[in-house]
């Protein structure tokens, strides 16, 4: 068992682009559900309108970078009015089923082939960053024990744990606010809120739109980080994941999808790297290699189901943060 070379990938998944854009997108759903109480199933549609914003603005419209970035944040809270607007008056569950049917509606929007010529249908828009990496610091990439970056990569994986470093003081300075105060007296029971005297619609648009805005900005890294966008990577199950990392990391707290998203990507990976090797050498016979990626998910949901059975807080929760009053 090569195990320096399963850990060096594990720790460089880890803290890689990947984990990156998880962290982002948990933070956003940190806000909505961690912190408000909102069932949001539909952040992957934050992402990709954000994705797709930068990549039009800049293939299609042959607008600057800076531009593209305006439009995504412009789109993210557009859409978070669209969803909000007629859903948070009523009951928590009819947020949750028009935010995963507008996710969906928005993916197949992007994948049609009536619009192929301005979002690319369902091969996506490609090779659009390179103002990106023009500003980019580094000449080459960085080999530093097991953690290997290439010189894109590296500049990526900077500008994106600095947005969650900076997501994660706005969240912590707006949760010591007394707005934040607020929203975690909804999130307990928004008709004692009510009752103060507190328009509870208000601050349920701003807690959606500001989740939205910050789960954009992983939109954005996964647009240049893969110099791609393209329509299925937006699918339910990116949402999804992002609750697992946010549910492992502990809700309602800062840090918890930033370790959740850490822990998240280095299991997933270390988990695939020692089962491959085991059924290379013969360890493993009951099933092939090329079923390592399946058994892998398998694995770490029954680690997943075992965590909300011992500790559903997760890594860094509390137990009263996962109480959800869904009326």
């Amino acid at each position: 068992m090569d195990w320096g070379n399963i850990l060096g990938q594990s720790i460089t998944q880890g803290l890689g682009v990947l984990a990156v854009i998880y962290a982002l997108a948990a933070i956003g759903l940190n806000v909505h559900f961690g912190y408000t109480g909102l069932l949001n199933f539909g952040q992957a549609g934050f992402l990709a309108v954000a994705a797709y914003g930068l990549a039009v603005t800049i293939v299609v419209l042959e607008l600057p970078l800076f531009v593209g970035v305006v439009i995504g944040l412009l789109a993210a809270v557009a859409l978070a009015l669209l969803l909000g607007i007629p859903t948070l008056r009523l009951r928590a569950d009819y947020l949750a089923i028009v935010t995963i049917a507008a996710a969906e509606i928005i993916r197949l929007l992007v994948r049609s082939v009536t619009l192929r010529d301005i979002f690319g249908g369902s091969d996506g828009i490609n090779a659009f960053a390179n103002e990106f990496f023009s500003y980019s610091p580094f000449s080459a990439g960085l080999e530093l024990g097991p953690v290997r970056l290439s010189q894109n990569d590296l500049w990526v994986v900077v500008v994106g744990w600095t947005l969650v470093a900076l997501s994660c003081l706005l969240v912590w300075l707006l949760m010591r606010s007394p707005w934040g105060r607020v929203i975690k007296a909804i999130r307990e029971d928004e008709d004692a809120v009510r009752s103060l005297g507190k328009n509870v619609y208000f601050y349920k648009m701003q807690a959606l739109i500001i989740g939205g805005v910050l789960g954009s900005l992983g939109g954005f890294i996964f647009a240049v980080g893969f110099q791609s966008v393209q329509p299925d990577s937006y699918a339910t199950d990116l949402t999804f994941f992002a609750y697992a990392v946010l549910i492992l990391g502990g809700a309602g707290r800062v840090m918890g999808p930033v370790l959740g998203a850490v822990v998240f990507w280095f299991l997933l990976v270390f988990i695939d790297g020692t089962l491959a090797q085991l059924v290379q050498n013969g360890t493993i016979t009951f099933i092939r290699t090329d079923q390592v990626g399946q058994v892998r998910y398998w694995i770490l949901g029954l680690s997943l189901m075992l965590l909300m059975i011992y500790r559903p807080q997760g890594i860094l929760g509390d137990k009263k943060e996962l109480a959800l009053d869904a009326r």
